[in-house]
């Protein structure tokens, strides 16, 4: 116990630390700079002053990051949230504005369009590689920080601002946006008309067919998962930005079905929702994710319970665990 307190005792202010740390990032010595982060708020963390380690950290991964040292900064932001699950720090707003301003450093640089317009392949390549670099190291950082937030006090799903932060890095950033993903995040987010301003964003560049397939996605995982407020905004912001933008709204049977759709949720309609499924099958058969939605928004909104995929076995396997 008295070695434990006279270690806390050696211990300067991490301010002291912070401030020469700064002066050989700024002199250009990344790599020893990094391993003098790592090892000295390792100690802060097992003296448990672990909110001055969190300084040290926050303070490391934001100057590494703001010098264009991804790798560095992704591991330190990663380390910033380890140490608020050893710590075991609460999810609050002050906690959330620290993550937020590692996630602002995290560089954005603007690709071109259609990344195969480059003349040099080679620096292509090189492009590539950097953007497939940081969006790895900033979702790395920003999905470790939604668990954290999940198991501290946000909601089961995590924080919905660090979903949305991830869901706008991921579309910004990545080579070849996976459009799945960012509706993922967004949709556990809460903020439906930057979800809506993005897909505009996106429906300006898609390749043909893409369009409707990235709304009837945005709306159909909102209704499977109960949020048929949400699901409405984003189709009212679409309809409304994509005028303003002078962007073409698709105009199509997948859009049809689900114009229908959320008119249909609105009441009591089981047999419609039943109809609405048989009628406008071909074009929900293009993603084979759409069933499935379907299923789950059956569920929410009228109560049916999802068929056992094992079937009859199933249901004896279901009857045996309960025994």
């Amino acid at each position: 116990m008295s070695r434990q307190r006279s270690r806390r005792i050696e211990l300067p202010p991490a301010q002291e630390n912070i401030e020469k740390l700064e002066k050989v990032v700024s002199e250009g010595n990344y790599y020893g700079a990094q391993q003098m982060y790592k090892s000295i708020s390792a100690r802060y963390v097992s003296a448990q002053r672990y909110s001055e380690a969190l300084d040290i950290l926050h303070s490391g991964a934001c100057i590494q990051l703001s010098h264009g040292q991804v790798t560095c900064g992704a591991e330190l932001a990663l380390l910033f949230v380890e140490t608020l699950g050893k710590g075991k720090i609460p999810y609050e707003e002050e906690i959330l504005d620290c993550l937020d301003k590692i996630y602002e450093t995290f560089p954005r640089v603007t690709l071109p369009q259609n990344l195969w317009d480059v003349d040099d392949m080679q620096q292509l390549s090189e492009n590539i590689g950097s953007a497939k670099t940081r969006v790895e190291g900033c979702s790395s950082f920003l999905k470790a920080a939604i668990k954290w937030s999940a198991e501290n006090g946000a909601s089961s799903n995590g924080s919905p601002e660090l979903h949305i932060m991830l869901a706008e890095y991921i579309f910004s950033e990545s080579p070849e946006v996976d459009m799945a993903k960012v509706t993922y995040h967004f949709v556990r987010g809460n903020n439906p008309k930057k979800f809506a301003s993005t897909l505009v964003n996106f429906l300006g560049k898609c390749y043909p067919g893409e369009d409707d397939l990235a709304i009837a996605r945005a709306v159909l995982r909102y209704l499977s998962s109960g949020n048929l407020k949400y699901a409405n905004i984003l189709m009212e912001e679409i309809k409304k930005q994509t005028e303003s933008a002078e962007v073409v709204f698709p105009r199509t049977e997948l859009m049809q079905f689900i114009n229908y759709l959320l008119q249909t949720l609105e009441r009591d309609a089981l047999p419609l929702f039943n109809m609405l499924r048989a009628n406008f099958k071909a074009s929900l058969e293009r993603e084979p994710a759409f069933s499935e939605m379907l299923d789950d928004i059956a569920e929410k909104f009228y109560g049916i319970q999802r068929r056992n995929p094992m079937g009859m076995f199933g249901d004896i396997f279901k009857m045996m665990g309960g025994v």
